[in-house]
């Protein structure tokens, strides 16, 4: 058994590792300000109150528990907040992890799992993409992940630094035994998105595409759409791969298969048995035509690949829990509750 501080893991990720942790026999600590995380998540270990760049609260954390690794979640993650607002990036996702580097050397904790993203690829010109695309990222967020990496690989050089990286595409599904779902304020992802569209029974919310003239082959933008679970089922296995001496390495996380929009639609009609109001809209500033990735290093390195390759089983395990068939907290918001009606594809 390994003793795992989560950072974050009261979020959206986040908790579904801590799950997946408990399950394959470790303990997770929970370190989460709750900004975005939801206390009623933490229900596999510990949970310490805090945020990441409080370097004199994670001393007392390090101490209290003696973690034996670092599951490093904790970020802001909203790709077109980060363009209007990259100095709350900056702050919390480079000096934050900063903060958190110096605090696990103090500590004497010296192996990380870090939550990166393929927002670091930014606009690749060839596909699909690989770990060995150009990293050349187009938003704040994106950069603000790939200075950590580059901080981890210089830790490494000049501490001793162990670590592995992983580059999700978009993160999508809720726990399939209805335990733990999607619940971001504001929503931006596209599937809770299109299936609060179609639950809305005032007809109020509808969903919006944007984008119908993408070179594509139905004219929307094609995604690479990852399960949660299968997100935490790989950072359980890079705990066994760092502990068994594995190289530092970042790997992406990907279905290797692309989906469009229009599908995702198509796909929550399905899933729900009612149509989905949909709003057409200019294509969104930034937005690349596809973006899809193969998983070759995970399965090859960590024998890792996703369970959940049709795109139809993620929407069902997202619709029963938007829809309440499960157990879901009594706390948790209604799939009715107030909010924007758009549709921002964030990874």
């Amino acid at each position: 058994m390994a003793r795992v501080l989560v950072t974050g893991g009261a979020g959206y990720i986040g908790s579904h590792a801590c799950k997946a942790l408990a399950e394959a026999g470790h303990e997770p600590i929970v370190f989460d300000n709750l900004v975005y995380g939801h206390a009623d998540n933490v229900k596999w270990g510990p949970f310490e109150e805090g945020d990441i760049r409080d370097g004199d609260r994670l001393d007392v954390v390090f101490a209290r528990y003696r973690p034996d690794l670092v599951m490093h979640f904790a970020a802001f993650a909203y790709v077109g907040e980060s363009m209007v607002e990259p100095a709350k990036y900056y702050t919390t996702n480079v000096s934050g992890s900063l903060s958190l580097l110096e605090a696990m050397r103090r500590a004497g904790c010296d192996k990380l799992i870090f939550s990166s993203t393929c927002a670091t690829y930014g606009e690749p010109t060839a596909l699909p993409i690989t770990e060995a695309t150009p990293q050349e990222p187009v938003n704040p967020y994106g950069a603000t992940k790939l200075m950590i990496e580059r901080a981890m690989q210089d830790y490494a050089a000049a501490y001793g630094l162990r670590w592995v990286a992983f580059r999700y595409f978009n993160a999508a599904g809720c726990d399939p035994d209805g335990e733990l779902g999607e619940r971001h304020d504001p929503e931006t992802h596209i599937i809770p998105l299109a299936i609060e569209a179609a639950l809305d029974d005032t007809g109020e919310r509808r969903f919006r595409v944007m984008g119908t003239d993408y070179p594509t082959p139905d004219g929307t933008c094609l995604r690479d759409y990852i399960h949660v679970s299968d997100l935490a089922d790989a950072h359980v296995r890079g705990i066994d791969y760092l502990l068994g001496g594995g190289c530092n390495t970042a790997f992406n996380l990907a279905t290797g298969t692309p989906t469009s929009v229009k599908q995702i639609v198509d796909a929550v009609e399905k899933a729900v048995g009612l149509p989905v109001p949909t709003d057409y809209a200019p294509r969104r500033a930034g937005d690349p035509a596809a973006l899809f990735a193969v998983s070759d290093m995970a399965r090859d390195v960590l024998g890792w690949t996703p369970r959940f390759t049709n795109i139809d089983e993620t929407i069902a395990t997202a619709t029963r829990w938007f829809a309440g068939c499960n157990t879901m907290s009594v706390d948790a918001p209604s799939v009715l509750s107030p909010m924007p009606a758009r549709a921002e594809e964030t990874v």
